[in-house]
């Protein structure tokens, strides 16, 4: 049941889904994870590996890069929006299982994926990459500075990072092949704007 207003919006009606700050936030990191994502492939990929002329200007790409992820998300704590947008994501509710249970299903009929501003798969994914981010982040510092712990640590932080680093590029790939999906969230991260209609129908239960 949709907790929306009674009088209903105009056909083409329009709503505010992210501010400026926001979609800066979801940009900036993008672009970081982006940048870590293809510098990591240089450096990992033997086809790729052979194209590049300066490795060492790669790593530092690649460390300076990883080491900034968390500075967006940071600099958006400044943002009341942003801090609202992530006590969603931290939120499960009933419905979250009735969305993935319909999920599992394949069941695409609206009716049955009832879903807050974000649905449960983003939620979850979001709860993911933020903790797979962290670990990243931790993982690579101890291979970045080799002379302050063990060489078992060093091993195992490296053996965690390669594998943790190409499971982010799988996961990264269906994140974009869903957006690629659907263009009016795509539109919702590129202008802030979304049309009434799609709300109500992938996102019944948000107060937009």
């Amino acid at each position: 049941m949709s907790l929306r207003a009674e009088t209903p919006a105009p056909p083409g009606t329009h709503i505010r889904r992210f501010t400026r700050a926001e979609r800066w936030v979801h940009r900036t990191t993008a672009t970081l994870m982006g940048v870590c994502v293809v510098t990591a492939a240089w450096l990992y990929i033997p086809q790729l590996a052979v194209l590049v002329g300066r490795r060492e200007l790669v790593v530092r790409l690649h460390e300076w890069a990883g080491l900034a992820l968390p500075v967006p998300v940071l600099l958006g704590l400044a943002s009341r929006a942003f801090r609202a947008d992530l006590r969603f994501l931290n939120r499960f509710g009933p419905h979250d299982k009735v969305w993935l249970r319909a999920a599992l299903r394949r069941d695409r009929r609206p009716s049955e994926r009832p879903a807050g501003k974000f649905n449960a798969g983003q939620k979850i994914y979001a709860a993911w990459i933020a903790g797979a981010t962290l670990v990243m982040l931790g993982t690579g510092l101890l291979m970045w500075f080799t002379h302050l712990t063990p060489l078992q640590w060093r091993t195992s932080a490296t053996f965690v990072h390669d594998w943790l680093a190409l499971t982010i590029g799988i996961v990264l790939g269906g994140h974009i092949g869903m957006a690629l999906g659907d263009p009016e969230a795509r539109r919702g991260l590129r202008t802030g704007l979304v049309r009434r209609e799609w709300a109500d129908s992938e996102h019944p239960l948000w107060k937009g």
